[in-house]
């Protein structure tokens, strides 16, 4: 183990995590960080931010928001809430952001309170006018740099690390641009930064690219946004990736494409391609849906089981089901159904209503695993409480065998750069051997796909995707050293 793992700092512990629950303990999944969307020199620019963000959602649950400028007055607007999208923007609310320039932002907090405060975009006030920043990742670092802030005067008005960089560049003496610079040189971690003033849009991606973030085009104009599929939802065409430690710049002269720290090591989230963005939107050029469903092959080759039928964890698992049943050659069935209706959390008190919670959400399909031998994909285990609960879901709906397979190696460590996970002591994969947990989530196999499967199935095993992807989480090397005396602390 390096030094810097070493000296990694101690993951959030809050009153849920103590627990052992979560946040959703009926879903106990890794947690979507957030998702941004920004337009420059667009027509009705807050449209396509309500749609762009639309496309996001699944990135964040919790709050929304919008800044616009229009470029003709340089007035500058905003609007954010808690709760979804349409809830957030109704059409009194998108009436009053006018303008063809727009930064936005859908939140699921992984740390700090879940709050209005936190809700991003992040408005300030400062000696040019107005600043708007809106950030997808974490700023590992930000807790030593906000110490050092409040000793020198800067009072915070929030408790998310994005602020951070507001008070770095509004205490700079430089013009903003260069102010910009030097605070993104200063920041440590996974981020993928929106800033925008009156008359300019900043857009930065980290030293290592941990967190996507893409460009298109628009007639005259450019979108960027988390995914590509939000370009898809609102009419823009690809153009490319915004590259680890690009920084673009776009004002009344356009586009001017600069740099604030020179290319590091390439590190893209491996658990973008597994599990948390769209199976319509590409990575790197590369389609998930494509991906998935070669790793579902890939796990069918390393992981055989004689069985009837073979189904998914929806939703972000069926993709690689589907591969898994056409590699096998045993049929793919909706085993499991999720209801998309029962809210965005259901936290309960109790053991009993939690465990019928489950069953709010995801039902096993019982004509059609009945007196079956299923194999169930999916694509992480976390804590293993809901892989337990699956498969006796399944087991309870007459399922003779329960075979659990895994798209993804064991998640053996906690995340630094934007995912909401628990302290490594309760993942699973962290203290218990395959055997163990397979016998503590009552399937009869488990496998796991091998960290080199997983490369080949999403890039080909030529060497660059290797060096390409963040996999610290299964294999503990972090692609960047980590400040340790802070604490755990994220901007999403």
């Amino acid at each position: 183990m390096s030094d810097k793992t070493k000296q990694l700092p101690k993951l959030w512990t809050g009153d849920h995590y103590n627990e052992g629950i979560g946040r959703d303990d009926i879903f106990d999944k890794l947690r979507e960080e957030c998702g941004v969307f920004g337009a420059f020199h667009v027509p009705n620019a807050r449209s396509l931010g309500y749609y762009g963000l639309h496309a996001l959602q699944h990135r964040g649950e919790e709050s929304a928001g919008m800044a616009t400028v229009d470029s003709a007055t340089g007035k500058f607007s905003y609007h954010r809430n808690m709760g979804l999208v349409k809830e957030v923007f109704d059409q009194s609310a998108l009436e009053r952001l006018p303008g063809d320039r727009v930064i936005g932002h859908v939140r699921y907090s992984t740390a700090g309170e879940s709050k209005l405060a936190n809700a991003q975009p992040l408005i300030f006030k400062y000696r040019d006018g107005d600043l708007g920043v809106a950030t997808n990742g974490n700023i590992v670092n930000a807790p030593s740099i906000r110490k050092e802030l409040e000793s020198q005067g800067s009072i915070f008005q929030t408790t998310s690390d994005t602020e951070v960089i507001a008070h770095l560049i509004a205490r700079s003496s430089k013009d903003f641009v260069s102010a910009a610079k030097d605070a993104l040189q200063r920041m440590i971690g996974g981020f993928a930064f929106l800033i925008m003033t009156n008359d300019k849009l900043l857009v930065a991606s980290d030293p290592h690219g941990l967190r996507p973030l893409v460009m298109g085009r628009m007639g005259d104009g450019y979108v960027f946004a988390s995914e590509t599929c939000a370009l898809e939802t609102v009419g823009a065409v690809y153009e490319r990736d915004v590259q680890p430690g690009e920084l673009l710049i776009l004002d009344k002269d356009g586009l001017r494409v600069d740099r604030f720290v020179r290319l590091e090591r390439r590190a893209t989230c491996a658990m973008e391609y597994i599990y948390f963005a769209r199976p319509d939107s590409d990575i790197n050029g590369i389609n998930l849906h494509s991906a998935r469903k070669r790793m579902g092959r890939q796990l069918a080759l390393e992981a055989f089981i004689d069985a009837d039928i073979v189904t998914g964890v929806p939703d972000s698992s069926i993709s690689a089901a589907i591969g898994y049943a056409e590699q096998t050659g045993i049929p793919y069935e909706l085993g499991l159904i999720k209801n998309k209706y029962t809210g965005r959390t259901f936290i309960q008190p109790s053991q009993e209503l939690r465990e019928k919670g489950v069953k709010m959400k995801l039902s096993a399909v019982r004509k059609v695993v009945e007196g079956k031998r299923v194999v169930m994909i999916d694509d992480s285990i976390v804590r293993g409480t809901t892989s337990l609960r699956i498969v006796n879901l399944l087991r309870e709906a007459g399922a003779t065998e329960v075979h659990v397979c895994i798209t993804s190696p064991p998640f053996k460590n906690p995340c630094y750069y934007g995912i909401d996970t628990p302290d490594r002591k309760e993942l699973i994969a962290s203290r218990k051997s395959v055997e163990e947990i397979r016998q503590a989530i009552n399937a009869d196999s488990l496998y796991f796909l091998s960290n080199e499967g997983f490369i080949e199935s999403v890039g080909g095993n030529d060497g660059e995707f290797n060096r390409g992807m963040c996999m610290a989480c299964f294999d503990n090397d972090y692609p960047t050293p980590v400040d340790p005396t802070s604490e755990k602390s994220f901007s999403c």
